[in-house]
């Protein structure tokens, strides 16, 4: 039995930001641009990776989310507060620079970590933690 992961969630505010941030500072594919229900769902992902998708949908998309929790989703999103995601380069540093370049709020320059790989630290422009890491060269 083989299982490998097809896709991932992200929340966003505003699609056109998150775009601008995805696919002309990442580099990533623009794969699916959705409309429903006057909800925008955006699938994006690395050319490098054509079976991984990392939808970009608004926070608490479930249709059966109550006002309070829509609210207090965007609340959440508009701290930071939701999960983040890991991304791996062979290159940090120039991924850093790339993504420092494009005015991103950086969290964390590259370092090495001791757990073995050279990380960095961005939010995206809905408040998404995003690191980036690399194994450590030996």
């Amino acid at each position: 039995m083989d299982i490998k992961l097809s896709q991932c969630f992200i929340a966003v505010d505003d699609h056109d930001k998150a775009l601008a941030f995805y696919r002309d500072v990442l580099g990533f594919e623009v794969r699916n641009d959705v409309g429903f229900e006057g909800m925008r769902w955006v699938t994006v992902g690395s050319p490098s990776q054509p079976d991984v998708e990392i939808v970009l949908e608004p926070p608490a998309a479930d249709p059966n989310a109550s006002p309070a929790d829509k609210q207090a989703m965007a609340e959440l999103l508009a701290k930071g507060m939701l999960r983040g995601v890991i991304f791996a380069t062979d290159d940090v540093d120039a991924v850093f620079e790339r993504i420092q370049a494009s005015g991103a709020e950086v969290l964390q320059e590259p370092v090495d970590q001791p757990y073995g790989v050279r990380d960095c630290a961005f939010r995206d422009p809905a408040g998404n933690m995003l690191r980036f890491n690399q194994p450590r060269k030996k």
